[in-house]
């Protein structure tokens, strides 16, 4: 693995604040001494990490001038100081991915050397994962053989890979499909990637998403996968909240760009940057965006914007919404008596709300 296995799990955390919470320590207090220095050290970690040099030294201005005109003095615990620069760093960056907390646990990564886990490591993270069913919340065939698959998180390829196939083996029976990300929080773009491989066709090659990586300069491509063997080419169909974000407003943004699927929902949160968290001291660590994602086909992304839907609706009624299209349109192409009449069927049973259809709470804020 190219990065520090025992910060893995925690930056995950960070970008997929639906999907996991880590307990983070208990508050302490700070001093102003430590203040000044947290606040000093956040500034030249913004400046050589962030994504948008010039925005960098924006905030890192911002946050030190209020620091010298004793904006901060009320913070006297680590937790209060935390929350003070994480709505900081939002208000003035407009980045939602910023955040500010206190991990006193936190072990940086070495910096330009890759750690490889050890056989422990790999095994709690196994086990975290799977405690979190993979990311995959719920797998359904509802009336009317339509696919349902909600996928809350994208953690790391290695451990979620096989189960998106299995999830899509159980699915591949079915004339459409209804993909819900209304809680997805994020997570990884390799796994993101995997997932949308199997909506294309074998050698139906895709170009999904870029992301620029300012520290290294560079941009990384991310294609379907050749190597996924099960394959979904009916209709899909994709739900979406304001508490999409990150790694499931990819999901959405690529597979409506590459006008694979329908969106029904609201407007997603809007966070296209991915990052990694760097100590600032006195146990608190930040979250901060070193790439941005870049879109092949729009050649920008959904930062700030959000993805916006095709049909837009409330998202505790974008299910039933999508789903009555699809027993429309299944109905309305079927050939076969016997297929007609269930799907008639299950339209009356959805028209009588006998149908057990999955709900969406949204996130606590």
């Amino acid at each position: 693995m190219a990065t520090a296995f025992s910060t893995a799990l925690l930056c995950l955390v960070a970008t997929m604040p639906a999907f996991a919470q880590r307990p983070a320590g208990k508050s302490a207090t700070i001093d102003a001494n430590a203040r000044a220095a947290v606040i000093a050290t956040l500034g030249e970690r913004l400046k050589t990490r962030y994504v948008f040099p010039e925005m960098a030294e924006r905030i890192a201005k911002a946050t030190a001038a209020k620091q010298a005109k004793h904006g901060y003095d009320a913070a006297t615990t680590t937790d209060a100081l935390a929350e003070a620069l994480t709505r900081d760093l939002v208000e003035i960056g407009k980045d939602k991915h910023f955040r500010v907390s206190f991990e006193p646990g936190f072990t940086p990564r070495p910096e330009g050397k890759p750690v490889l886990p050890t056989r422990e490591e790999v095994a709690a993270y196994r086990e975290e994962i799977a405690r979190m069913g993979f990311g995959i919340e719920r797998v359904q065939r509802l009336p009317g053989n339509v696919g349902y698959l909600e996928v809350r998180g994208f953690a790391e390829l290695a451990y979620v890979g096989q189960a998106y196939t299995q999830a899509m083996s159980l699915l591949s029976g079915t004339d459409a499909l209804v993909l819900d990300l209304r809680r997805n929080g994020g997570g990884q773009p390799e796994s993101v990637a995997y997932l949308l491989s199997h909506f294309f066709g074998v050698d139906d090659d895709r170009h999904l998403n870029d992301i620029y990586y300012r520290q290294e300069n560079r941009t990384r491509e991310f294609w379907t996968n050749s190597a996924v063997t099960v394959r979904y080419t009916k209709p899909i169909y994709v739900l979406t909240s304001g508490d999409t974000f990150s790694g499931g407003e990819e999901a959405a943004y690529d597979l409506q760009t590459q006008k694979r699927a329908t969106l029904v929902g609201e407007t997603t949160g809007g966070g296209a940057n991915p990052g990694d968290m760097v100590a600032l001291g006195h146990g608190l660590v930040a979250f901060i965006p070193t790439g941005k994602a870049i879109n092949p086909i729009t050649k920008t992304n959904w930062e700030h914007v959000g993805v916006k839907p095709d049909v837009a609706v409330p998202a505790a009624e974008a299910m039933k919404v999508a789903y009555t299209t699809i027993l429309n349109d299944l109905v309305a192409k079927a050939t076969d008596a016997g297929d007609r009449e269930r799907i008639e069927r299950a339209l009356a049973q959805l028209e009588k709300n006998e149908v057990d259809l999955p709900r969406y709470f949204p996130r606590r804020r």
